[in-house]
């Protein structure tokens, strides 16, 4: 949230949303930033990168509300950043390997 250091100077906040999901961790911060915020100092303000050590920034890709973004795009109020691990397989492989095992 706000703290009394961004009130007292006037700077026009904006709220945001981090978002992490893993078979594990499912995890939604709301918090608000400064107008004018990247989007990799929002996902660093909202903490998760010390909750969730194994997030990688300088690999794994992010988005805001599903769609893909790079680290310094300048939030906007009410964005939703999406953090998305890698994938493990490759789906076309897999549906590939589906039909193959359909068809015999």
């Amino acid at each position: 949230m706000a703290t009394m250091v961004e009130a007292a100077s006037g700077a026009a906040l904006i709220r945001i949303q981090v978002c992490y999901a893993s078979p594990g961790v499912q995890a939604l911060k709301q918090l608000s930033v400064p107008a004018g915020t990247l989007l990799h100092d929002g996902i660093k303000r909202s903490g998760l990168l010390e909750e969730v050590r194994e997030i990688d920034l300088s690999c794994w890709r992010v988005g805001i509300y599903g769609k893909l973004k790079t680290l310094d795009t300048v939030l906007r109020d009410q964005d939703r950043i999406e953090i998305y691990r890698p994938l493990i397989a490759d789906p076309m492989e897999s549906r590939r390997k589906r039909a193959d095992k359909k068809a015999r």
